[in-house]
This record gives C-alpha cells, structure tokens and sequence, in this order.
C-alpha cells in the first residue's frame, strides 16, 4: 500500500520498533466523521513508492476494493495474487505488506476505506477488541480465527460497489449540509455489502476460538477504565511481562502499554463530545487518577487539550 502519511492528513506514522513493523494510527479530527476514503492508482505512484515487503500495521479497520488486477499483498503472513473484484479486510494489529514483486501493484487500481470503530457510534464500542462484537464488523477479524480476509464481489455487482465508494468519497470531500450522517449511511451500507458477502465464510464467530492477541486486547476492554498495567495484562494472559510485549509488538507495532492508552484515549473522545463530563470525570472513567497526567497525555496525542477538542466538536 502507498505511504498513507503522504496522501492522507487523518493517519500519521509512529515509529517503527526495533524488532516489529511500523505502525499508522488515525488522527481524528473534531466535528469530523473519522472515515477517510483513498483512491490507489498504482500507474501514478512515483518510483520507490512500494517496496517489497512493506510490511505495517494500523490501529484501525481498512477496506479496500480492487477494480483492477495487480501486484499481490501479504497479510498476517499469507500472500495473495490481487484480482479485480477484490475485497480485502484489514483489522486493527494485523500486519499487511506488498508482495515480492511491488512494481507490479502499477497495474492495479482500488478504492480503500479507513475508520476507527468508534465511527460507528453507540452501535459499536470504540475499542481494539469490543468492534469484534459488531455484527458489521465480523469480516475484518483475522484468518486464524476464521474471519473473512478476502472476498470476491461478483461480476454483476462490482459497478455498485464502485459507485457507492465514489459517492461516499464524493459526500466526505464536498461537505455538503448533511455530509456526516451521509458519509455515515454510505459507510454502513458498505459494510452490509461485505457482512453478505462473508455471510458463508464468518458464520458464528466467538472471541475463545481467537489466538492470544484477542486474550490481551479482551483484559485492556474490560480494565480500561482502572489503573491497570503491563504486568496486570501479563499475569491474566499468564506470561512474563517481557515475552507478552515481543509478541504484541511484533504482531501489531505497538506494545501493551500503547495500546491500553489507544482504548483510553477512544473513550475520552466519546465522553468528551456526548457528554458535560468535567475533564477530570472523563480522566476517572478512562483510568487515569491524575488529570493532570490525562491532560498532558492527550494533548501529546491529539495535539490539542481535553476542553479545546470538545469545542472544536461543538460542545460546550
């Protein structure tokens, strides 16, 4: 996939540790639907663009429909061959990389989608793991637990498909009175469309049957809201502080500790903007016993304090 630092505004780049893949996170905006649509033409991409492997992560869900054929991609280890008509499904922590051979994605032309999860509103919690439990959502959770990676939109359905991309790409650049609930109606209607087409592949998923990253990311939603740590998460998942953060960082770009601040940080944008909490409520119910360390912390994050984003979003 190209450089999403150099074509989108709402995703920056972490750092990449020393022993796992970079990650992007996305940067919502306040007053904003957190969905970001990108038009890949593989024929426009600049030379050194796509490396081999380009191997990276992301923190939130990624869609993307192919309408022409090229090149391959790798995900969670398993390469495959891109072919018109395919849909892939990206979930948060999931490695994804450019096959052996990136000059031939030139050939290849695609439509993809980008939005956290709490984008979907109170219908779906704004966390890592909880997302699992939106039936919308079921696809993007990994192969190894039998989720629906990649799916095929049949022949007669693919000028749909590429329409309902254009006109939710349209709502979100034009801003139009009405835009968010548009874009919102467009994105869930997506999201219908690829439910059906992994209705044979998901069927009855449960988080028991998910490898350990469901185990790590199922303790950080249901302590959240408490001071926990790395060596809480280690003792429940019952492995050394050290080991669980080799795995999770080199499965996702991300070590624990990252990730328990990301399902915080989901929350405090929720309350902020849905509810009068004072600050220092909204630092309570996100973990956090100094406010003064959730202040700096979201500021360091969001590049704005707790007060500034709620009336930037038209709170009060």
């Amino acid at each position: 996939m190209r450089e999403l630092r150099d074509t989108v505004s709402t995703v920056r780049r972490l750092r990449a540790p020393a022993d796992g893949p970079p990650v992007y996170t996305y940067q919502p905006v306040p007053g904003v639907p957190s969905i970001t649509v990108l038009r890949f033409d593989g024929a426009h991409l600049p030379p050194g663009a796509l490396a081999p492997d380009h191997a990276h992560s992301h923190d939130f869900l990624v869609l993307a429909y192919f309408e022409r054929a090229g090149g391959s991609l790798t995900i969670a280890r398993r390469e495959g061959h891109v072919q018109a008509g395919d849909v892939y499904v990206v979930a948060p922590g999931e490695v994804i990389g450019v096959g052996p051979d990136p000059d031939s994605m030139r050939n290849a032309l695609a439509w993809t989608v980008f939005f956290p999860p709490e984008v979907l509103g109170s219908q779906a919690p704004g966390a890592f793991l909880s997302w699992r439990s939106h039936p919308l959502l079921y696809p993007f959770i990994g192969a190894d637990a039998g989720g629906a990676q990649r799916l095929r939109v049949p022949h007669d359905q693919r000028l749909a498909w590429s329409q309902r991309l254009a006109l939710l790409d349209d709502e979100l650049r034009q801003r139009r009175d009405g835009y968010r609930e548009a874009a919102l109606a467009h994105l869930t209607l997506l999201l219908v469309d690829v439910s059906r087409l992994a209705a044979d592949i998901v069927g009855d998923l449960r988080l028991a049957d998910e490898p350990l990253l469901a185990s790590v990311f199922e303790h950080i939603e249901r302590g959240y809201r408490e001071p926990i740590s790395l060596r809480d998460i280690a003792a429940a998942t019952g492995l050394t502080p050290g080991h669980l953060t080799t795995v999770v960082r080199r499965r996702t770009g991300r070590t624990v500790g990252e990730w328990i601040t990301e399902r915080r940080m989901a929350e405090a944008r929720v309350l902020l903007v849905q509810t009068d909490a004072a600050v220092h409520e909204v630092a309570r119910r996100t973990g956090y016993n100094d406010p003064a360390y959730f202040v700096r912390t979201f500021r360091r994050l969001h590049g704005t304090t707790p007060l500034r984003w709620r009336r930037a979003a038209g709170g009060s």
